[in-house]
């Protein structure tokens, strides 16, 4: 084999190699992962691209208000916003949080008079209402969409089961317009 040919032969098999590597890490680092859906207005538009971050992912990683990318079923992945993690109990009175009788301001979810977007879209209900547990299981997640009026959450199908959860947002990088890091 000529010194050509050899180099030649090098560089593609490093060439495959590192495409084999960037599936793995894509596969178990990171993934990528297209808003459907008005469920997240104004916080992820339709269309948006995301980062989600899978690595070493467990319950202990997941805070209030993060957003997740779950496994609703087969098929189909939802991204919503963590509002309830185990033993919490978790009320909404006239549009507000409360999280162990706590008030929390969502000002994600502020009026924003153009979308219709309000508190008084999550109304009044308390977890024992909906689903008839005073709190948060453990190994579960309450979770519920910004967009409150377009969102089937936690409200519709239940808890999530966190080793269900794919992982967290990180980054926004589609549109470039409204990339974002750290949500």
């Amino acid at each position: 084999m000529s010194p050509r040919m050899k180099d030649l032969c090098y560089w593609g098999l490093g060439f495959i190699c590192g495409i084999a590597l960037l599936i793995q890490v894509q596969n178990h680092l990171y993934s990528n992962y297209r808003v459907e859906g008005k469920s997240m207005v104004p916080t992820l538009q339709e269309g948006n691209r995301l980062i989600v971050t899978k690595l070493g992912f467990d319950e202990r990683d997941i805070e209030h208000f993060d957003i997740i990318v779950f496994h609703k079923n087969e098929r189909e992945d939802y991204v919503k916003r963590v509002i309830g993690l185990p033993g919490d109990e978790i009320a909404y009175k006239n549009g507000f949080l409360y999280i162990n009788q706590q008030y929390i301001e969502e000002s994600y979810i502020k009026d924003k008079a153009d979308l219709r977007i309000g508190p008084e879209q999550t109304g009044s209900f308390t977890l024992k209402s909906l689903m008839g547990v005073d709190k948060v299981p453990e190994g579960m997640l309450f979770v519920l969409g910004d967009n409150r009026d377009k969102s089937y959450d936690s409200r519709h199908f239940g808890f999530v089961p966190i080793d269900e959860v794919v992982g967290k947002v990180n980054m926004r990088y589609w549109p470039l317009t409204k990339w974002q890091a750290d949500f």
